[in-house]
């Protein structure tokens, strides 16, 4: 298995889909790949579309930019491909998304203490919020989340890392995530409670054994005082 970002890859193209030529999301926007947005053709230029076996030149990009911006909005992806369009590989659209998530987690870096220690899992869901969110509406809508995030209170996150929007299954997903951080928390919490038991358990014991020879010794001394004193 990869690293945390490879996952984050899998498990968006999973939530999001993967469409390898452009079509128009519901809001009429001219998108391609894991939900990535293209604001104007040029943008589009930039990517390393595929025409059959060969690179798609900028003016056939452009071309159909304005094809499918022309169409209407909103339809399912795979009315807007056509038999010879231009495509682009799985392998330009997966780095694609990790330039996105890599900028995406340096701006978590940048505005969450600690981010780089957190679990992987903690990891994974920021990812998954921050791209069907974006920073803004992470940080601005989900104080509370953001606050347990900080202090590190996986089960306080886990509650309201609730979405408007996403399927309830991504929801389930992300929630699964913080869960499973706190049960990690608390296992360890648990383990490091029954290690410093073992470990004091002799000196615990041992102070024992020592309070009862005093108390025993006492007794004796207490008795041998009475014992003087009947005999005078």
């Amino acid at each position: 298995m990869g690293g945390y970002l490879d996952q984050a890859i899998e498990r968006l193209k999973q939530f999001e889909g993967s469409v390898p030529w452009m079509y128009l999301d519901t809001v009429g926007k001219v998108t391609v790949g894991v939900g990535t947005m293209l604001p104007d053709a040029r943008s589009a230029g930039t990517l390393p579309f595929r025409m059959g076996d060969r690179a798609a030149t900028v003016e056939e990009i452009a071309k159909e930019f304005a094809r499918v911006s022309a169409l209407v909005k909103g339809r399912a992806a795979a009315s807007y491909r056509t038999a010879n369009g231009l495509r682009l590989a799985e392998g330009a659209i997966d780095g694609r998304l990790r330039d996105v998530l890599e900028g995406f987690e340096g701006y978590l870096r940048a505005h969450i203490g600690g981010y780089g220690e957190m679990p992987d899992g903690v990891k994974l869901a920021l990812l998954d919020m921050v791209y069907n969110l974006g920073p803004g509406r992470l940080f601005h809508q989900y104080p509370r989340l953001v606050a347990a995030i900080e202090r590190g209170d996986w089960a306080e996150a886990a509650g309201a890392c609730l979405r408007r929007g996403p399927s309830a299954a991504r929801n389930a997903w992300t929630r699964e995530q913080f869960q499973e951080a706190a049960r990690r928390i608390a296992v360890q919490a648990e383990a490091e409670v029954r290690e410093i038991s073992w470990r004091w358990l002799p000196v615990l014991l041992g102070a024992g054994a020592g309070l009862l020879a005093i108390w025993a010794a006492a007794g004796r001394a207490k008795r041998r005082s009475r014992r003087g004193s009947g005999r005078r």
